[in-house]
């Protein structure tokens, strides 16, 4: 049976019917029973050697002191009330700026009051360690997060805003306006002809990675409008069916990525050097070789991202 598309799996119960509950939250917050996921920076807190759970906490543990808003109430899971937190204020000894702003930061970190086993680590580098649903969890952490972070301030009169309903809102106390989470919708398409299929590269990207092209929907606009002009814009090829296959929700900061197959009129390649370094079309059986690791210059895309998911069902004969 295939694995849920990672971040994409339902946990148990959102419970939204309790986030503008008060009372509810309190007690939930006060149960010794509810557990806890701080993030730091926006890499959840995971345990075990092989970084195969999420590290969920009770809710008096010393880490979560560094909070400085409210929880996030995510709902329940096995039976058990699932909050998330930002302790992002906590400083470590040791911090490597440098990989922190790079493209993927692997250095995990330590807080002092947990054991050896517990670290702060990189969301992506545990798309295939975490359980699902602790990485779905996870992931809508950060998600909210990262909202809350860049939405402090109310667009409609400027005046700070403050977190409501268990973090899943925001209102004004100046003007009384609500905001709610932004979610971004993003196409990300195999471009397919015949026996090949249609990668890019960004620069910035580690050296010969390619995967799917993707772009940003635009306002008014269809999905299938969008797959078509952002393989347009990026590559100049022209494509005629388009065909949605699986989403995935990416944190990263706030996306939701739509993956589509796509039927491609030709293959000539105008490259756009504003959009794409580089794009190439690859043979079935190349790509056989490239997710093996045997191909000499091009490298996957990241197992668990919707590009390698679209990459697999499309070797496997599931969609083309």
């Amino acid at each position: 049976m295939r694995r849920d598309i990672v971040f994409s799996a339902e946990w148990d119960d959102r419970a939204a019917e309790l986030r503008g509950d008060a009372p509810a939250i309190s007690a939930l917050i006060a149960d010794p029973a509810t557990r806890v996921l701080p993030l730091w920076r926006g890499r959840p807190l995971v345990a075990g050697e092989g970084r195969e759970a999420a590290g969920w906490l009770v809710p008096d543990h010393p880490v979560l002191a560094h909070a400085t808003e409210a929880w996030i109430f995510l709902g329940r899971h096995e039976g058990v009330a699932r909050f998330a937190v930002d302790v992002s204020t906590w400083r470590p000894e040791y911090l490597d700026e440098a990989a922190m702003a790079g493209f993927f930061d692997p250095v995990d970190y330590h807080h002092p009051s947990l054991p050896t086993d517990h670290v702060f680590s990189e969301l992506r580098g545990l798309m295939m360690s975490l359980p699902s649903a602790d990485a779905a969890m996870a992931s809508s952490a950060r998600a909210l997060l990262n909202w809350h972070r860049s939405h402090r301030f109310c667009s409609s009169c400027g005046q700070p805003s403050a977190m409501t309903m268990s973090g899943w809102q925001r209102r004004c106390p100046a003007c009384n306006a609500q905001h709610f989470p932004r979610t971004d919708p993003v196409v990300i398409m195999l471009v397919l002809r015949g026996n090949k299929v249609l990668l890019g590269r960004s620069p910035g990207w580690p050296e010969g990675m390619y995967s799917a092209l993707a772009g940003f929907v635009e306002p008014g606009e269809s999905l299938e409008a969008a797959v078509r002009r952002e393989v347009r814009e990026e590559t100049g090829v022209a494509v005629g069916a388009v065909r949605y296959v699986a989403g995935q929700p990416w944190a990263w900061p706030n996306s939701l990525m739509l993956g589509f197959v796509a039927e491609a009129r030709d293959e000539a390649i105008t490259l756009d050097p504003a959009e794409l370094e580089d794009a190439i079309w690859l043979s079935r059986e190349d790509m056989v070789d490239v997710v093996a690791g045997l191909h000499p210059t091009v490298r996957r895309p990241r197992s668990g991202a919707i590009a390698h998911e679209l990459i697999m069902r499309w070797l496997s004969g599931e969609i083309g």
